[in-house]
């Protein structure tokens, strides 16, 4: 296997864990209030929320075609999971190079379309650059989980009820590690890594507007990267939206500028129950 190819199956592998981890952690009485549901299928992970706040975000499949390949039965069996959870729509996230040959009849059998691109990226642990900013930087500990939690929504625009409860369980858990930045006593930014064995995920950060521009997100990638080495991990990996052409992505700038690099650009496949099936 070749580097990029193993760095494309650490990177979707730890993503898809994520996700999966997220919202099978998440307390049982928010399970239930927001309608979630996930399963394991073909290699891959599907989570599904029906009462999703962020408007669909929370409802998609991923982390196929390592394990195994990418067949029409795993992708019907993926769009069984939403029928059966509920779902009017969920997205289907497969890397470019484990797309099969027959993907376009598969997407026109079961109502897929062709959707947005994320950006896939990675860099290896070693040789950060060192990030200078005002800002306090500090590992987060369960006392602090919910206050973490509850800065990490706001940051991305993102309501609170259920999701807060959702990420701050992250917390306790030994292959996440929660990091905030401070101006003196308060918490105005939040992130997060997950250890995945040779992968340390970038799985979220957000800073509050009134603290943007301060530097706060590199400081808190410089962070997680000291923390993935701690754990052993050999690789970072990241995953954040394509801007559309003429517009940015603060976010991908910042980590481009910190020595991670492109590996390829994702589609988002949208499943729509809706279509023709």
């Amino acid at each position: 296997m070749s580097v990029d190819d193993r760095l494309s199956a650490l990177a979707e592998l730890a993503e898809a864990e994520v996700m999966f981890r997220y919202e099978s952690g998440t307390p049982e009485s928010v399970q239930s209030t927001l309608g979630m549901a996930q399963t394991r299928i073909g290699g891959g992970v599907a989570v599904s929320m029906r009462h999703d706040p962020a408007g669909g975000y929370w409802n998609k499949a991923l982390g196929f075609g390592f394990d195994e390949p990418v067949t029409a039965k795993t992708i019907a069996e993926v769009c069984d999971f939403y029928r059966e959870q509920g779902r009017q729509q969920a997205t289907i996230q497969i890397a470019p190079s484990r797309l099969p040959d027959d993907w376009d009849e598969i997407c026109a059998a079961q109502g897929i379309t062709p959707g947005s691109y994320w950006v896939q990226l990675a860099r290896e642990v070693t040789d950060f650059p060192t990030v200078e900013t005002t800002l306090r930087i500090t590992e987060v500990d369960t006392t602090q989980a919910a206050q973490w939690a509850s800065v990490l929504m706001r940051g991305f625009g993102m309501p609170e009820e259920g999701l807060a409860e959702m990420m701050a369980a992250t917390v306790a858990h030994p292959d996440f590690r929660a990091y905030a930045a401070w101006d003196g006593d308060e918490m105005v930014g939040a992130a997060n890594l997950f250890v995945h064995g040779e992968a340390g995920g970038i799985c979220g950060a957000s800073t509050l507007p009134t603290h943007r521009g301060r530097g706060a997100q590199s400081a808190l990638l410089a962070a997680r990267a000291r923390g993935a080495a701690e754990a052993g991990c050999r690789w970072l990996t990241a995953q954040t939206g394509r801007p559309a052409e003429g517009d940015h992505n603060a976010s991908l700038e910042n980590m481009l500028r910190l020595g991670f690099r492109v590996n390829y650009d994702r589609r988002n496949w949208v499943w729509q129950s809706d279509l023709p099936a």
